[in-house]
């Protein structure tokens, strides 16, 4: 087996490879590690076949949606999961063949309704369910504290002691434990009656995931995000500094269209001298009405710099090939001390 752990802050995600087919998998893959995978996969010469989410996350945003468009592989979930984008669903008991490496699948529901472990040889891939020193919290939408009793002390603790322990959340720095450990050392699991254990994961008061709504709302749904679009399209346009506007601007290089893409009482309040003002709202309406010439540079800013990296990108999509978005905003440039200009947008 070729095996991968990839840390991003408290997620852990894991690339494992049959050696002699050269298959892999990914699970419980980060949005922001997409490059990590691949790189991994590349540096062992791997293909990967299958991206699994071990359940739906309410804490980051998975990765699976991004890693299948990009390789074409198949996203791999519990039978359960309301997730419409799912290829290939797996039941208790049902096992993923990766070459000659075979991933079994055991639903232990708790966390959430679609929780499941995978076990692959020597160790068992634990999601949510069981984490190094504690477990999923059960307060999150579909959880169930007695459904996760039933699931640990039911099912997932009754497996070989020995077994690596691999949760994809590690906030002990450890890597990895084993059942037998967890079952000797971790706190939670020493609550052995279930009443018990119920009313334990039920007063916990733990506080909510910064990004809840909308990454169970991303991963339920396979919408993009906010952040997903500013990622593709920064991704996909050139940028051009600050000092690099200034030095045009004092140069009077008329080659370079400034757009300011802000609304109007903004642009008016204060813009970059000789700016063109086209509010990012009206750009696909007005766009071949105002910029007649697609070849032309066009320099585009807004207050931040997100709005008008997603402008630029659309400006690029519609023709205008040689548009650029400012690194920074309208905030950066005046706190630079740089000259603006106030008036009235034509």
């Amino acid at each position: 087996m070729i095996f991968e752990t990839v840390a991003a802050g408290g997620c852990r995600s894991y690339l494992i490879g049959c050696e002699e087919t050269c298959s892999a998998a990914v699970i419980d893959p980060e949005l922001s590690k997409i490059d990590r995978y691949m790189a991994l996969a590349a540096k062992d010469a791997l293909r990967i076949r299958y991206l699994v989410d071990t359940h739906t996350h309410a804490d980051h945003f998975s990765g699976t949606q991004e890693l299948a468009r990009q390789l074409g592989a198949l996203i791999v979930m519990h039978a359960s999961s309301p997730a419409p984008y799912v290829n290939l669903r797996l039941q208790d008991g049902e096992m993923l063949a990766i070459g000659r490496l075979r991933l079994q699948a055991l639903h232990t529901p708790g966390h959430t309704r679609d929780s499941m472990c995978l076990q692959v040889d020597d160790r068992v891939f634990t999601g949510d369910t069981l984490l190094i020193g504690g477990t999923g919290r059960t307060d999150l939408p579909s959880g169930d504290a007695g459904a996760l009793y039933d699931s640990l002390f039911g099912k997932l603790l009754k497996l070989d002691p020995k077994l690596l322990v691999f949760p994809a959340h590690d906030y002990k720095g450890k890597g990895h434990s084993t059942i037998g450990q967890e079952i000797a050392e971790n706190p939670r699991l020493q609550k052995r009656n279930r009443d018990e254990f119920i009313e334990m994961m039920q007063n916990l008061n733990l506080s909510m995931p910064a990004h809840i709504t909308e990454a169970l709302r991303t991963n339920m749904s396979g919408g993009k995000t906010v952040a997903q679009m500013l990622a593709e399209a920064a991704s996909a346009v050139p940028f051009m500094s600050l000092a690099e506007l200034q030095r045009r601007i004092d140069a009077g290089n008329d080659e370079l269209l400034v757009l300011d893409v802000r609304e109007r009482d903004a642009y008016e309040e204060a813009h970059v001298p000789g700016a063109k003002w086209l509010p990012r709202g009206q750009l696909e309406l007005r766009v071949n009405d105002e910029l007649t010439d697609p070849t032309r540079r066009i320099l585009v800013y807004c207050d931040f710099g997100r709005v008008s990296t997603l402008a630029t990108a659309t400006l690029r999509q519609m023709g205008f090939c040689n548009a650029v978005a400012l690194d920074g905003g309208m905030k950066a440039w005046r706190e630079s001390g740089c000259p603006v200009k106030s008036g009235k947008a034509s």
